[in-house]
């Protein structure tokens, strides 16, 4: 397992030995962004800006600007609060191409509390034009997107947690396309979405549930914005039932983004997320599972949505 931040920086790092219009811009935060490799051996593409993250969206808006390929990287929850004015201004309405690496998002800083949480950046970030925005699910596709991103001529949010992550994708043999939605397990009872490291627990569930006599479909939509509208229509139409998983807010996220573009061809979702509350504190892991985020939650509501105890009750009169 590697962290998706760690995957992140060794690709860039990779990248911009042999790219010198390549820049990271951070913010007092090269050891949470794993970027002290990358000042030691690039110290000339590389700029500190200090607790100043609207400086750091600026700085790079205007690097960008000038033909740099910049990336913005700090706590996911200052970029998305903080900095929020420069984002929307600086980047998506100037459409600077400056890529903003988010560490440490949703509730990856555990018992900091709600200070240094991000559940918000999703609802945020997707309603500025202009703006692109991906949580990978594991180091694989994080690699994947940082070499696409080099050359990606838009602005960009990519959200990802602090802590190694079990591998979703076992192999290279698969794409991470922008706006493309990835199939992980086929099935025909419901279909479970998750994005960023909510989809490692949803392919868990999956597994889970085929033991249970029940087949499920897991997506990875991953890519919020843009999104695969018709991979969710078909897994609609093919399953009649929709499962989304986030580590954001119920309200305006991935649940939100599915919903809306069923609106015009209902199936019943549920959505599993962070209700409208102040979040526990305790570890990341810990949080999961209190809010049912986790492979055993996951399970849970799926058992609960298809009515298992009915299905399990009806083949045992059958016999």
């Amino acid at each position: 397992m590697i962290a998706c931040r760690k995957s992140f920086t060794d690709t860039l790092l990779a990248l911009a030995r042999e790219d010198k219009d390549i820049v990271a811009v951070t913010t007092d935060a090269r050891g949470s962004v794993t970027l002290g490799d990358f000042a030691k051996e690039l110290p000339g593409q590389f700029v500190e800006c200090g607790i100043a993250e609207q400086d750091a969206v600026g700085i790079s808006a205007g690097l960008a600007h000038s033909g740099k390929k910049v990336f913005c990287c700090g706590p996911a929850c200052f970029y998305v609060a903080r900095s929020l004015e420069q984002v929307k201004v600086d980047l998506a309405y100037s459409r600077n191409p400056v890529t903003i690496l988010g560490v440490s998002g949703g509730v990856a800083y555990g018992a900091l509390g709600a200070t240094h949480h991000s559940l918000h950046d999703i609802a945020v970030l997707r309603a500025f034009p202009g703006m692109n925005v991906v949580l990978p699910p594991d180091g694989r596709a994080t690699e994947k997107l940082v070499k696409f991103l080099v050359d990606f001529p838009e602005p960009c949010y990519v959200r990802v947690g602090r802590a190694a992550v079990p591998d979703v994708y076992e192999n290279d043999d698969f794409t991470f396309e922008i706006g493309k939605a990835n199939l992980l397990m086929d099935g025909s009872d419901l279909t479970i979405i998750g994005a960023g490291e909510t989809v490692c627990h949803a392919l868990q569930a999956g597994k889970a549930l085929k033991e249970k006599g029940i087949c499920a479909r897991v997506l990875d939509l991953s890519w919020i914005k843009p999104f695969d509208k018709e991979a969710v229509l078909k897994a609609a139409r093919e399953t009649g039932r929709i499962i989304t998983v986030e580590e954001h807010s119920r309200f305006g996220g991935l649940g939100a983004l599915v919903t809306e573009a069923l609106s015009e061809a209902p199936v019943p979702v549920r959505i599993l997320g962070i209700p409208d509350e102040d979040v526990i504190h305790g570890t990341s892991p810990e949080i999961f599972h209190y809010y049912g985020l986790d492979a055993d939650g996951i399970v849970r509501q799926a058992l609960d949505f298809v009515g298992y105890s009915t299905r399990v009750f009806e083949a045992v009169a059958q016999k």
